[in-house]
């Protein structure tokens, strides 16, 4: 998407059409639809978006204007009912798509009525992802796409996913990939749940048999899939660790509570410290995400984002295990285990449940361990790992 920012619309005017949308359209007498697809027609529902398609061509740094006012008034927050379409397809589909997809797909989107999913993982491809081997084959004005993904968000909710399957097994990992829009109600999509050790199915694997895509729902070209899936990936990293909360709110407000709810004899100087050490990094990565949304473009963000995300998961595994640990016995009483398919993702609701959900941030939208080696490379300068399968055909590499 290259766009060049718009710097003639102030903060000031932002606001104020803000406060104009809640204004014509009060969250309290309008329903969750009418509201976000009246905030995706003025423009504000991603506001570094081009107009006509939820945004004003501005910094996305002034998105933040715009959602302290609505959500101070009342209004839904579209990031809860679609996040993987919200915080990830969306900004693929402005970047990668034609016009007619930017079209169609983007309002029903936002507005949360067409819930998406992201196919990229498979079982024998997960921090490897350009070594998937699931296919696209070509038929006509159509590509037929069969394989396996597994740990897919919410694909029991989708009504459409971003995928990448092989369409080029002669090709270097990197350059045979392509990606497209999937129907995820067409012939031959089956979806089955993973539960969770929370006891919820939140992620699924999907089965494509045969499944028939039309050529016009590719996003960008032949063996842009690869490109296309780092655009996703990045604003992946920024939408799980790149929030910026009010100061001492998310999970160091529940370690808070959890030491105030103390005994005073039980309240030792020791886990003072440590809760204060956790403040502390809670604090830092709230002001380092403030950074990197400052220093964004339009477009894919930078690999600050894998600083947020990084950080996000361990700060969070950490709170939580400090907060079980200030409960005693209780945090060991979880409730019911009974297998329910939620209907959005990551969800925190109670400390056990969040202690449990956190173990997974440090894997979802890329391993801990690929962020190091991310910021190592991109932003340190570090040598890179060693790859011995870059410049080999994909069919030519050995695999289990």
């Amino acid at each position: 998407m290259s766009v060049i920012e718009d710097t003639s619309i102030s903060e000031a005017q932002v606001l104020r059409m803000a406060e104009e949308l809640v204004r014509d359209f009060p969250p309290s007498k309008t329903s969750v639809v009418d509201f976000l697809g009246a905030q995706f027609d003025r423009g504000l529902a991603w506001v570094h978006f081009p107009v006509g398609f939820g945004g004003l061509g501005i910094s996305p740094k002034l998105q933040k204007v715009v959602n302290e006012c609505v959500f101070a008034a009342g209004a839904p927050n579209a990031m809860y009912r679609n996040p993987i379409g919200h915080g990830m397809c969306g900004p693929t589909v402005v970047e990668w798509g034609s016009e007619a997809q930017k079209k169609r797909y983007l309002r029903p989107l936002f507005t949360g009525e067409e819930v998406w999913c992201q196919l990229f993982s498979e079982p024998g491809s997960g921090s490897d992802f350009a070594g998937l081997s699931s296919k696209g084959e070509k038929d006509g004005d159509e590509w037929i796409a069969n394989g396996q993904k597994v740990w897919t968000t919410l694909a029991h909710l989708s009504r459409f996913g971003l995928l990448v399957v092989r369409t080029d097994a002669d090709a270097v990992k990197h350059a045979g990939l392509t990606a497209f829009v999937v129907d995820m109600q067409a012939p031959g999509v089956e979806i089955r749940p993973l539960r969770q050790m929370t006891g919820e199915a939140e992620f699924n694997e999907v089965y494509f048999t045969d499944v028939r895509i039309p050529e016009a729902e590719m996003l960008g070209n032949p063996g842009d899939g690869w490109r296309v899936s780092l655009t996703t990936l990045m604003n992946e990293r920024v939408s799980i660790g790149g929030a910026i909360p009010q100061k001492g709110s998310g999970s160091i407000s529940q370690a808070v509570a959890a030491w105030k709810a103390l005994p005073a004899d039980q309240k030792e100087k020791s886990t003072l410290d440590e809760l204060m050490t956790l403040w502390i990094r809670a604090e830092v990565h709230r002001l380092t995400n403030i950074r990197a949304n400052a220093n964004r473009r339009m477009g894919a963000p930078g690999p600050e984002g894998s600083i947020g995300k990084m950080e996000s998961a361990n700060l969070n595994k950490d709170v939580y295990a400090f907060t079980i640990g200030l409960m005693g016995a209780e945090g060991m009483l979880y409730g019911s285990y009974e297998m329910i398919r939620p209907e959005t993702a990551m969800s925190f609701d109670g400390v056990q449940k969040a202690f449990l959900r956190s173990r997974a941030n440090s894997i979802e939208g890329g391993t801990t361990e690929v962020m190091k080696n991310i910021l190592g490379e991109r932003i340190l300068g570090l040598p890179g790992d060693v790859r011995v399968d870059r410049e080999v055909a994909w069919n030519k590499v050995p695999r289990n």
